[in-house]
């Protein structure tokens, strides 16, 4: 479970960031920033604040819903970056997703002296002084919640998304490569938020599935 421990290794407030989104063949990559200005908030933020890819889409969208109404009494500062499928297939999946993790820090409102980064990927140029944390979103409170902030942040762009384009299921598969997501590619070919620098999306263009 998560706790304050990078946190408190920092000696000043900072910021957690973590992305959602680097898999997907479609949509944008997503990126949340949180700080706590405040650690006193509702215990149940704290008891269930976790790696979100081990909580259920209802857990996280309830702590989501905590997450803005903490930051809503000046205890959290929130942040969301994205960078769009254009942006991948002109820079990579890695500089988007740097990308994006800059524009949610430069989108909290505050500024801090350091950034925890789940990972073990460094992003370069960042506005200030970036720790990474492996497996940080199951050790890190502010890592977890901006997990959760990235993770809820996309999946619903993705439902809007399904509804302008409905043949590829984003509203269940999130853009990843599905059966039901690969039939409405043989069927209706690509749209604009198809990442068209990977892979299976190169395949489909040139008709090789």
């Amino acid at each position: 479970m998560p706790d304050f421990k990078y946190e408190d290794n920092s000696g000043t407030p900072v910021a957690g960031i973590d992305e959602a989104g680097r898999g997907p063949w479609a949509g944008p990559v997503a990126a949340g920033a949180v700080v706590f200005l405040d650690r006193n908030v509702d215990k149940a933020l704290l008891d269930g604040l976790d790696d979100s890819k081990k909580l259920s889409a209802k857990k996280r969208e309830a702590l989501y819903e905590l997450l803005f109404e903490e930051q809503k009494k000046g205890k959290l500062a929130i942040g969301i970056g994205k960078a769009s499928s254009k942006e991948i297939d002109e820079m990579n999946i890695l500089q988007a997703t740097f990308l994006a993790m800059r524009r949610a820090y430069e989108a909290l409102g505050v500024t801090t002296e350091k950034a925890l980064v789940d990972g073990n990927q460094k992003p370069k140029n960042f506005p200030c002084t970036v720790q990474t944390v492996i497996k940080g979103d199951a050790l890190s409170y502010s890592i977890s919640a901006a997990s959760i902030v990235a993770k809820v942040y996309r999946d619903r762009l993705m439902k809007e998304l399904a509804e302008k384009y409905p043949w590829y299921a984003f509203e269940k598969n999130a853009g990843y490569g599905t059966a039901a997501h690969i039939a409405g590619l043989r069927e209706h070919g690509i749209c604009p938020e198809h990442r068209c620098s990977y892979k299976p999306i190169q395949a489909i263009i040139n008709k090789a599935v």
